[in-house]
């Protein structure tokens, strides 16, 4: 083949190259701007609709929220009406919950600290429930099935739980049988002496888990402190565990999930090895609770709650605490 055909080789592959490039280029420029049109109209439609239902809203005295003599009153509470409307439906249809809520929420949960007699310290997240009573898992605070090489077994000699600046002493009262982590009896019940000023949390043992359900955790995320994440249920394993996408660092074993009601439905209990996002929850069950007295559990339908702080408080794998 000679030079001259060569390079007239060449050159007809870079100007085919080159044409193929700025054809994706452009329209992939063309499919960003047409996406770019249709997401601005429906959010221009969406104010749209908007407008016209606050001037309705601010036309009649008949309107949402209309009383009074005064228009001005009803156009107020015909606003707020529909700002809540709209704010209740979003928090719906996005799985969210009130930051208040959640704020309210995180002052149930403390940092937990066990210290054992081979000098280790481990860390989780333990969550309050009224009367002293602390909720957590148990490979926290107990020594499970240990590691054969070991010349000396391993043993927790006290548990701390801190909370407002201080550390406050522990003991387990009751626990599960699990004997390996990441376990279906991987829970226990932990009793400190003297008032605890925290909002106990309410309970629910019923609660679904249905695919995709929105969910709430709240867990001492390595050390630093009761940090919130979001998630999603994915399915129920063999063993009585529940799936989930949320995150799954070290010291958020023994934390809460919360549902979209700000109800306590299950503790995080560990994570898949090597995947942080992918976590094991352990639903709650009454079992769990069989010491610990006047315990505040969600209603059912028509029921009134059992105290009158129920409406004000509401596969390889490693664990994260």
């Amino acid at each position: 083949m000679s030079v001259r055909r060569l390079a007239l080789i060449v050159t007809l592959t870079s100007l085919t190259a080159s044409l193929f490039f700025g054809m994706g280029q452009y329209s992939a420029q063309q499919l960003l701007a047409r996406q770019q049109a249709e997401s601005d109209a429906r959010f221009s439609a969406l104010r749209a609709e908007l407008r016209r239902t606050v001037a309705h809203l601010e036309r009649g005295p008949a309107g949402v929220g209309a009383a009074g003599t005064s228009g001005e009153l009803g156009s107020v509470e015909g606003r707020e009406v529909l700002v809540g409307e709209i704010i209740r439906q979003l928090q719906t249809e996005m799985g969210l919950l009130p930051l208040k809520m959640l704020r309210d929420r995180r002052d149930s949960f403390v940092e937990l600290y066990a210290y054992d007699n081979l000098g280790k310290t481990n860390y989780g997240t333990a969550g309050y429930l009224g009367n002293g009573y602390f909720i957590t898992v148990k490979h926290g605070v107990m020594a499970l099935s240990d590691e054969p090489h070991r010349s000396v077994p391993r043993e927790v000699e006290s548990i701390r739980l801190s909370w407002g600046g201080r550390r406050v002493p522990a003991r387990v009262v009751d626990s599960g049988d699990a004997d390996v982590e990441v376990h279906s009896g991987d829970w226990a019940i932990l009793k400190v002496k003297g008032p605890v000023d925290l909002p106990p949390l309410q309970i629910n043992t019923d609660f679904p888990y249905e695919f995709a359900e929105p969910i709430f955790r709240l867990g001492n995320d390595y050390s630093k402190g009761i940090i919130l994440s979001t998630g999603y249920v994915g399915q129920r394993t063999g063993n009585g565990l529940v799936t989930c996408l949320t995150d799954g660092h070290p010291g958020v074993s023994g934390g809460g999930v919360l549902n979209r009601d700000g109800i306590l439905v299950g503790i995080p209990i560990g994570r898949m090895q090597g995947d942080y996002r992918f976590s094991f929850i352990l639903p709650l069950r009454k079992e769990m609770f069989r010491k610990v007295p006047d315990l505040v559990t969600r209603p059912t339908s028509g029921e009134t709650p059992e105290s009158p702080a129920a409406t004000d408080t509401v596969a390889s794998a490693a664990t994260t605490s």
